[in-house]
């Protein structure tokens, strides 16, 4: 036995000298110029909204609590979080891959001769058993520490993920939310409207009875009066979709949903964008690209190092004997200690194809990173495009809203004199209605942009 020890001892500390010869190779996360990846923005400042909590952008006490219930009950983000689960199973796995195994095997065993086999002497015999097996893999290339890593990696991009799916989540439910205050808002413009049509139709009639409008004004003014009113289902249809579609989001079956006044919204937060490197820090899913490619580059190590020796050391102790009785006895003790070195010779190119397929993987992943940097910043120009869009549009929409409005209120004080003809009042009550819609759809337009912009910056999970 002490011989054995000693050669143990031996091609251990041989293993220890191979060890200096490094397989795997050590990651570093990839470099990446961010200069210039918002477009026509070069501020220094790294002060952005994406560092605010969602309920300190939204503060519309009714928005934050549809998007605690969303955060709670969201079927995407359940399934997102047991991913989070599943990975951190195989992280645990991999660690425990350290560890020698250990099995016990106990039993009986019946066993009949011929007889040749027994030579007359003994036709069957029964044996018992009761055996421990153990046996420990040293990590002299680094291929169980690359796939330790990669699993972390696989664990923490699990988590990025559940943090983008919950980014998304708080946004979807945010547009939805002030989409519903601009579709209240442009079916309350657009039943003013009609009430304001029934006063000029009924304006109109006098005026014929007057004979100062033929029939064909009144006329036009009733249709002009239908064609605002048959826009209202269309509203309330739009007005009850949106609601089923911020259920499903809530995790709840279609419903109404409670809500405020777009005309009552307060003020969002300044727009800070923060420098193009925040993204890093920020959005989950550059994270959790970045974190997939570390994966697979850790995985390309342990395809690189399947192709050297695995050095294994196993024993087993138990005993054995032909007597139950005698089972537990010091004479009945049997044991084995042994070394193993494993290495591959043909395995008909398996090792290869596996190093080129992660090899492949790990350059794809590398590019997914690049890609969807690149997307994060195409999402934070987009989003700071359309609010100073929106912003414009606003100021000028305000300016046409007063004029049109002054314009109705003229023409109907002209047609009355006489001095206007009936459809100059047709056509300024019809602009002014797609003046006020339009500068609803400005407003919602700026809340989006918010949103959006929040959203693209990574802001949302925390």
């Amino acid at each position: 036995m002490n011989k054995g020890f000693r050669s143990v001892l031996f091609i251990s500390l041989i293993v220890l000298i191979v060890t200096s010869c490094k397989v795997t190779q050590s990651y570093e996360a990839p470099s990446i110029g961010t200069a210039g990846l918002f477009r026509d923005s070069t501020s220094p400042d790294t002060n952005t909204i994406a560092n605010l909590k969602w309920n300190e952008v939204f503060t519309d006490t009714t928005l934050q609590r549809l998007i605690g219930e969303g955060i709670a009950n969201n079927l995407n983000l359940q399934i997102a979080i047991t991913r989070i689960q599943q990975a951190e199973a195989y992280y645990q796995q991999s660690r425990a891959a350290f560890l020698p195994t250990l099995n016990l095997t106990t039993g009986i065993t019946r066993s009949k001769f011929s007889a040749g086999q027994g030579f007359g002497a003994r036709p069957s015999i029964t044996s018992y058993q009761l055996n421990g097996a153990t046996s420990w893999e040293a990590d002299i290339w680094g291929r169980l520490g690359s796939s330790r890593r990669a699993n972390l990696a696989s664990w923490l991009q699990s988590e990025a993920a559940a943090r983008a799916v919950q980014t998304g989540l708080v946004s979807t439910i945010a547009n939805y939310y002030f989409t519903l205050l601009a579709l209240d808002q442009q079916l309350l413009i657009t039943q003013q409207t009609v009430y304001n049509w029934d006063t000029t139709v009924v304006t109109m009639r006098a005026l014929k009875e007057a004979a100062r409008v033929t029939e064909a004004a009144v006329v036009q003014s009733e249709a002009q009066r239908y064609a605002a009113e048959v826009t209202i289902p269309d509203l309330k249809q739009s007005i009850r979709e949106t609601e089923n579609a911020l259920s499903t989001v809530l995790g709840q079956a279609p419903n109404g949903i409670p809500r405020g006044n777009l005309l009552e919204q307060g003020p969002l937060p300044l727009l800070n964008t923060g420098v193009p490197a925040q993204l890093l820090a920020n959005r989950p899913d550059v994270q959790q690209a970045e974190l997939g490619y570390r994966s697979a580059f850790e995985f390309t190590n342990v395809a690189r190092a399947a192709f050297y020796p695995a050095f294994v050391i196993s024993g087993s102790g138990g005993f054995s004997s032909l007597n139950i009785g005698d089972l537990i006895n010091p004479a009945s003790v049997a044991a084995s200690i042994g070394v193993g070195i494993t290495q591959p010779i043909l395995n008909r190119r398996l090792n290869r194809t596996n190093l080129i397929v992660a090899e492949a993987e790990q350059q794809a992943s590398y590019l997914n990173f690049q890609n969807t940097l690149l997307t994060a910043g195409q999402e934070v120009s987009d989003a700071i495009s359309l609010n100073q869009t929106a912003l414009e549009k606003v100021n000028i929409r305000a300016k046409e809203v007063t004029a049109l409005q002054q314009s109705v209120q003229y023409s109907q004080e002209l047609l009355r004199n006489g001095f206007a003809n009936y459809t100059e009042v047709i056509t300024a009550r019809q602009s002014l209605l797609q003046a006020e819609l339009g500068r609803i759809d400005d407003r919602l337009q700026q809340f989006q942009a918010t949103v959006n912009l929040y959203r693209s910056l990574g802001g949302g999970w925390r």
